[in-house]
């Protein structure tokens, strides 16, 4: 607040309703979560606050640094028209980390006989105040010397003005031995910090005008918390300690610090010990004589005297309430609400073993509705599927499933197959004959040898040598890419399980026909015109070379969904880390086993050789013959399409042992398709939907209220039972929701 908004402040001390309401909220502890608006009063201990706080209380605050020095003291002055005369009360507002028996105890306190609280009265009243706070005469007793809680004097009466002011312990630089050690030092020090950072707090900075202010620690503080000065309101006592030659840099000092736009100076003149006890005195009377005589009557009347403290003090608190008064509801119902919440992410209480039971129960329950969900794709029911990717499991199962299809096709095989064997290399052309004026001539098979017939074994060396060689067998591993992001912290303690992964060899895309031509000669017995009926078995053994790798990463990857799932959704879902860490702890042998399972079965899919598909053989033969004569048929108006028998001598040009060579590949081509797509169907199903996601047996099945109620109650204070750490910050949060909905109380919520 500058020097201008304070010259324009109006003259009346403001809404009393709102100074009375930020008064209850203290009474209430919402200043230990909220920033409230108060004057704070601080200094070191010799720089005269006792006496400052005499001057705007008419109390005799004690002298004796062992009481009043302690804690800090809020004073509140009510007007109360109700009232025939001053009424004093005091009480105690428990400090933030003050337990629950504790603070019984404190609040349960209350002075008696104040109205006429002389010096000796105060002195008792402080001594009760230090008793029932637990504080110490002196170091080494075990007892704090310190305390955070707040003795608050609250003084009503029908000529008061409403005002509050807090007063801390004085800083200090050195302990006094028997009295104050350096860890009271660094309490108080930062006891005074804490309340000059409050951003709506006006401080009431007291050091001694017989001294360089320059060296006050205060004024440095000050400066930190407020670097522009625009809530520092300084007060110079002990004017009449000051030299006479260095009076006029006194008042310099204070007319140059009110020219600049800061709250600046104001000096008061205050009462000694001896003068105070002296009949009759009057502390006020004294001060305006001592201001009235030179040099100090050269001070405007604002800048110097008690009662000028006041009035400026009642105005700058009236503006500072009246203009944040709506923050302060504004941040109290926003605290209350973040409170309730974080009470609620702490689940609910579970000190009984009915309460765990019942808590294991809840988190069961949701976690079987979330499985539900996952597994119908119904992603917009729960927000863990909204949010985390890890958790769409029918949609990671099946893009991982439509993947695994396409790796056996691409990737299964040893060797590429044909589309259709070319006949057109041995063909000799057919008669030619004119579309218009003829008939075409009677179509006639031939069937003739080549003159140049080479062996089987010659022809086909020479026809797949070069392109057998175009093969690799280079060893690759079965997936390009990650098959599925894991999270490796997620899936640590089911590693060991896994099916280990195979390196796989790239499919050769030429030479299939020398290859089994080889194996055919290998597999050769006393047949005619056929073949050995195991050389088809070890043929679809060795093209499917493959299959069993890709088929074991892609289980793997399923089970690595399947488990990420269940942590994922567990860790959303449980009130904290222990509670769904307890569970998979508890349930890692059954879901191994489960795991275990999916992986047996899978390696009990085996390859069926089923010999009924091989009638798929004569439709390759017959795809074959129509390949290589589409190029020979010719259009006939008034017949259609026709071919000259001469055309159909290329079926004979093949040795027995090339027919059974190419038949070798048909039947082999054909029953490799079916079976491949047997086999995927087999993993998928058998292995992986059955044994891992929907069947009977999967991991997500062992999650149900039957396993919950076999447990023991000492297994559910182990999994359910709530950590110190957790019912400290319950406590903590619950005394915090009180004190708000208390303070929403008071301002008529």
């Amino acid at each position: 607040m500058t020097a201008k908004e304070t010259s324009t402040l109006p003259t009346n001390l403001g809404d009393p309703a709102l100074l009375e309401a930020i008064d209850k909220l203290f009474a209430c502890n919402v200043g230990q979560y909220i920033n409230l608006p108060q004057l704070v009063v601080v200094g070191d201990q010799s720089s005269g606050k006792s006496s400052v706080l005499e001057g705007l209380t008419k109390l005799s605050f004690p002298r004796d640094s062992g009481l009043c020095t302690r804690f800090a003291t809020q004073i509140v002055f009510r007007r109360d028209g109700k009232l025939l005369e001053r009424q004093i009360t005091a009480s105690i507002i428990p400090g933030n980390d003050t337990d629950s028996k504790e603070k019984q105890k404190l609040e349960a306190w209350q002075a008696d006989s104040l109205q006429n609280l002389d010096h000796e009265g105060f002195t008792k009243m402080m001594n009760e105040a230090h008793d029932t706070m637990g504080l110490s005469s002196m170091t080494g007793d075990g007892k704090p010397t310190f305390s955070n809680s707040v003795l608050k004097l609250e003084i009503a009466g029908p000529n008061e003005n409403h005002l509050s002011v807090i007063d801390v312990p004085g800083i200090f630089r050195t302990p006094t031995p028997g009295r104050t050690t350096i860890a009271d030092r660094d309490m108080v020090y930062n006891m005074v910090v804490q309340y000059m950072r409050n951003p709506r707090s006006i401080i009431l900075a007291v050091v001694p005008a017989n001294v360089d202010t320059a060296t006050q620690e205060i004024i440095h503080l000050a400066r930190i918390e407020d670097p522009l000065e625009e809530r520092t309101l300084k007060i110079l006592t002990k004017p009449d300690l000051v030299d006479a030659g260095t009076m006029n840099r006194v008042i310099d000092m204070i007319e140059e610090g009110n020219r600049h736009g800061e709250l600046g100076w104001i000096v008061v003149r205050n009462a000694g010990q001896a003068q105070l006890e002296e009949p009759g005195y009057d502390r006020d009377l004294e001060e305006r004589m001592f201001f009235q005589s030179s040099p100090w009557n050269s001070l405007e009347e604002d800048n110097c005297g008690i009662n000028s403290l006041i009035e400026r003090l009642q105005h700058l608190l009236s503006a500072v309430v009246t203009r944040e008064y709506p923050k302060v509801e504004l941040e109290i119902a926003k605290a209350l609400s973040e409170a309730k919440q974080a009470l609620k992410d702490l689940g609910k209480e579970r000190d009984t073993s009915f309460q765990q039971r019942a808590l294991v129960l809840d988190v069961i329950t949701e976690f079987q509705a979330v499985t539900g969900y996952a597994l119908t794709a119904h992603y917009g029911m729960h927000d863990i599927l909204k949010q985390d990717r890890t958790t769409r499991l029918v949609t990671i199962v099946s893009n991982r499933n439509a993947r695994f299809s396409d790796d056996i096709a691409t990737l299964g095989h040893r060797y590429q197959f044909h589309t259709h064997p070319s006949a057109a290399d041995n063909e000799t052309p057919g008669p030619s004959f004119s579309h218009e004026g003829q008939r075409p001539p009677k179509l006639q098979f031939k069937l003739k040898r080549q003159a140049t017939d080479t062996s089987p074994k010659e022809k086909l060396e020479e026809a797949d040598e070069s392109l057998s060689n175009r093969g690799s067998s280079q060893s690759i591993e079965p997936a390009k890419k990650p098959s599925v992001e894991s999270n490796r912290s997620k899936v640590a303690d089911i590693q060991g399980i896994l099916p280990e992964k195979i390196g796989i060899t790239y499919p050769r895309q030429m030479g299939i026909i020398a290859w089994i031509a080889e194996l055919y000669r290998d597999y050769r017995g006393f047949e005619i015109g056929t073949y050995n009926p195991i050389l088809l078995s070890a043929l679809m053994t060795e093209q499917s070379v493959n299959w069993t790798a890709l088929a074991q990463e892609y289980i793997s990857d399923i089970i690595t969904a399947v488990h990420e799932f269940i942590v994922s959704v567990l860790e959303n879902i449980c009130c904290d880390k222990k509670l769904s860490s307890g569970i998979m702890s508890l349930m890692r042998a059954d879901l191994q086993q489960r795991y275990k399972q999916a992986v047996d079965q899978f390696t009990q899919v085996s390859i069926y050789f089923m010999f009924e598909e091989l009638i798929q053989m004569d439709i390759s033969r017959q795809e074959r013959l129509e390949a290589a004569l589409e190029s020979k048929t010719k259009t006939v108006p008034g017949y259609g399409e026709v071919i000259s028998t001469g055309d159909l001598k290329i079926h004979n040009n093949m040795s027995n042992t090339e027919h059974a060579v190419q038949d070798l590949h048909d039947v082999l081509k054909s029953y490799y398709k079916v079976a491949r797509k047997r086999f995927v169907d087999n993993v998928c199903m058998q292995a992986a939907d059955y044994c891992l996601v929907t069947g009977e047996q999967a991991p997500m099945k062992l999650f149900t209220p039957s396993w919950v109620n076999q447990l023991s109650d000492r297994q559910l204070e182990r999994l359910a039972g709530e950590s110190r750490a957790n019912q400290r910050q319950r406590q903590k949060l619950q005394k915090k929701i009180n004190d708000l909905e208390a303070g929403r109380a008071c301002l008529g919520y």
